[in-house]
């Protein structure tokens, strides 16, 4: 495995410098948004609207930083937070085997809390059906209201190692009160995850119906803030070796 991943950092080093191989990258992250290529996945049988290569991403994250608790901003059909669940799942299922002890789901600590500003009740429902329910909290609410923001601060004052995904209102003031509100929760040697940062690298036209584009998204967001805090360097690794991403330039680690 040493050789392996020694091999791999060789690989993605190569990859930063590969000019057409990136650019190729990003004519298929342009080509595939219009057909929405995203919404053509679950996770556990719920709709994740991901690119498969940032669910790989994830869950090689959450075994790497073992976080207790993970904290999301956006549900949608909850696909993001039941695959969290589950690899939170597997870490106390291996943890107890490693230990030679049996472990109650129901009694885990390990927790994702999800925030959603509408949570539908369809969504809502299939959700408490899902044999990962155990593992899952949410809030109703929009993430950057005091109200709830004191909510989410409040759940995650007693664990120890935290991992943040923001992934709501992609709008540049909106993502950056979310890094403003949430990034500080984040462990030190865990990630805070900023999708859709390849807003900004489309074209101007491409969101015809949202507020924001080219100037105005997660990605300004997340230049603005690494400027000012220096407890978060950009880990620009992830991004060139998946360079099939919406988070390229997202995977904040929190370094100190």
């Amino acid at each position: 495995m040493t050789d392996f991943k020694a091999e791999i950092r060789d690989r993605v080093a190569a990859n930063a410098a590969n000019a057409p191989l990136k650019e190729a990258a990003m004519a298929f992250l342009r080509a595939s948004t219009g057909p929405q290529y995203s919404y053509n996945f679950h996770w556990m049988d719920r709709p994740i609207i991901q690119y498969p290569q940032d669910m790989v991403a994830m869950q090689e994250l959450i075994w790497e930083v073992k976080p207790d608790l993970i904290i999301e901003t956006g549900i949608a059909h909850g696909g993001s937070l039941i695959l969290s669940a589950s690899i939170l799942a597997l870490l106390d299922m291996c943890e107890a085997i490693e230990a030679g002890r049996t472990i109650d789901p129901a009694q885990s600590r390990r927790k994702v809390l999800g925030i959603d500003i509408d949570i539908r009740a369809h969504n809502r429902a299939a959700i408490d059906a899902h044999p990962m329910r155990s593992r899952i909290e949410m809030i109703q609410g929009s993430s950057i209201d005091d109200g709830i923001v004191a909510q989410v601060h409040e759940f995650a004052k007693d664990y120890q190692r935290v991992l943040v995904c923001l992934d709501s209102n992609h709008t540049h003031d909106h993502v950056r009160a979310e890094l403003d509100h949430y990034a500080a929760l984040t462990s030190v040697g865990s990630y805070c995850v900023v999708f859709d940062t390849l807003i900004e690298d489309m074209g101007a036209d491409a969101y015809p119906d949202r507020p924001w584009g080219p100037g105005d998204n997660p990605k300004t967001a997340v230049w603005d803030f690494v400027k000012t805090d220096p407890d978060f360097v950009v880990d620009q690794a992830i991004s060139d070796r998946l360079l099939i991403s919406v988070a390229d330039g997202g995977f904040l680690r929190r370094v100190s």
